[in-house]
């Protein structure tokens, strides 16, 4: 990409800022919270507090406040650890028996029970487009007693504990009464929900009554403020202690403030240019090809997350075990021009939106715009509000959009991504393709993990091959607090047990 283009991108992010900066006001220490309670920034306002109801990223914020999962991700090791389940073990190649923790109360007093897990289970089927990854592998759920349930699943799994792990369990009696979880999201969390002002914020307050003990942080708020630099300023004023997305051409300003801590390190969101392989001219591989080689994935880095992230040019994430190990495209414009020949497509002819839901993924839609129209290729870029954005997305009826996606290990990244069954899911490019279908059903039944590492590297070379989609980048994880702010420790899956921090004496 041409460096008078990074210039000119560069110019306008700065002009921005400049245009917020005027127009903020506050005091630094007029906005301090309080020592038992913390403000949290974030740029996008969930969909819907019931969490078996979206897939939304800014909705799992707010979920793992007010319910707990059978087993959690460990922030160190993401790997799945014990969480309402005490204990486990295997008793067959099918059958895992799970031990509950006793004691454990929901948000209305009443105590969690195996029968509570089992309606929760099957309760999550009851939403196939959102939560059909998690919930198809099991045949049955039995209950032992009030504390002991088996688990026997469908065939030889895998991911079965991973995938346990994504369960939220809710009272049966509020499931069988149709109580609606998204007005009062009642689950065994730390933080029990207060409002929810639409556009602005979402109050909670801790539970005291949670089985690992009251948190220190009394009253948690979650702001809604979708520009970048706003965000900053707000933080450098003391309006608020802790920034969720930090906008990171204020990386720097922000690690040269005494008072504020700064997280910038690599993770395991991979970022992407959804293509809707079900429209024309995004349903020939070819002409993806051609895309995918046209944009320059370091150019994307420096301006979108000014260089907190390194460029994606394969189509799976490179940082888990069985990534691929062939790359067949590069950033290389004679490269892109003899894919287009071959597609067979006058690239003069092809005019497309491409959806952005915040403005880091517009700045990205900048670069790739100019990228494109190299080729004779014209993009406009669409703002969209995130919920109306994942709908469109999930059904199908946009052509492109600016996205991404977060998991913990390549079998739950192709599963998501790529395999048919989470077409109208998370599967948005719509990739149908039996061969990764077949493939994919053989890896996640093999429990040898040399052997299934090495099948999900066959998968994703293939799915090189085939260029469902425009990688981008992988982001880092950043976030930017108060330095009093103790306890903070956020997982490469951007996860953050509130539960676990307190005020500095």
């Amino acid at each position: 990409m041409k460096k008078s283009l990074i210039k000119l991108l560069a110019l306008g992010i700065v002009c921005t800022l400049a245009f917020s900066m005027f127009t903020a006001c506050g005091n630094k220490d007029e906005g301090t919270s309080g020592k038992d309670s913390v403000i949290i920034a974030t740029a996008n306002e969930t969909p819907t507090l019931a969490p078996h109801q979206h897939s939304a990223v800014a909705g799992g914020y707010m979920n793992i406040l007010t319910h707990n999962t059978l087993f959690k991700t460990d922030i160190e090791t993401l790997e799945p650890v014990p969480c309402l389940v005490e204990s486990y073990e295997l008793l067959s190649d099918k059958e895992w028996q799970l031990n509950l923790r006793k004691g454990v109360k929901f948000h209305n007093g009443e105590e969690m029970k195996a029968a509570d897990v089992i309606a929760s289970m099957e309760y999550a089927r009851s939403y196939p487009s959102f939560t059909s990854t998690y919930t198809e592998f099991w045949d049955k759920v039995d209950a032992k007693d009030d504390y002991t349930l088996v688990v026997t699943t469908k065939e030889v799994y895998a991911k079965t504990i991973r995938d346990l792990g994504s369960h939220y369990v809710l009272p049966k009696s509020l499931i069988e009464s149709g109580h609606d979880f998204n007005a009062d999201p009642v689950g065994t969390g730390p933080y029990k929900f207060v409002n929810w002002t639409l556009g602005d914020k979402v109050e909670f307050e801790a539970f005291e009554d949670y089985w690992e003990g009251a948190p220190a942080i009394k009253h948690l708020t979650y702001r809604i403020i979708p520009e970048g630099s706003s965000r900053t300023i707000a933080l450098e004023a003391g309006e608020i202690d802790f920034i969720v997305e930090v906008d990171n051409n204020d990386l720097d300003r922000l690690e040269k403030d005494e008072g504020i801590t700064v997280i910038n390190k690599t993770g395991t969101s991979f970022n992407f240019m959804v293509l809707n392989n079900e429209h024309h001219p995004f349903d020939n591989q070819d002409f993806r090809h051609a895309m995918n080689c046209a944009i320059d994935k370091d150019a994307l880095v420096e301006v979108a997350l000014n260089g907190a992230g390194t460029g994606n040019f394969t189509q799976t994430p490179v940082v888990f075990e069985g990534k691929a190990t062939e790359i067949p495209d590069r950033y290389d414009l004679d490269l892109a021009r003899e894919y287009l020949k071959k597609s067979g497509i006058d690239p003069t002819t092809v005019n497309f939106s491409c959806i952005c839901s915040d403005d880091v993924k517009r700045r990205c839609g900048e670069v790739i715009q100019a990228n494109l129209q190299e080729l004779g290729i014209t993009m406009t870029l669409e703002s969209m509000d995130l919920a109306t954005y994942l709908s469109a997305a999930a059904d199908g009826s946009l052509d492109a959009c600016i996205g991404g996606y977060t998991t913990t290990n390549m079998m739950s990244f192709i599963e998501g991504k790529m395999t048919s069954k989470q077409i109208g899911g998370s599967n948005w490019q719509r990739t149908n393709d039996p061969k990764i279908d077949e493939m994919y059903d053989k890896a996640v039944k093999t429990l040898d993990d040399d052997e299934r590492n090495a099948m999900l590297t066959e998968i994703a070379n293939y799915i090189n091959e085939i260029c469902p989609q425009v990688p981008t980048y992988g982001a880092n994880v950043t976030r930017a607090y108060n330095s009093k702010l103790q306890g903070i420790d956020v997982s490469a899956t951007n996860t953050l047990y509130w539960q676990y921090v307190s005020w500095a004496e």
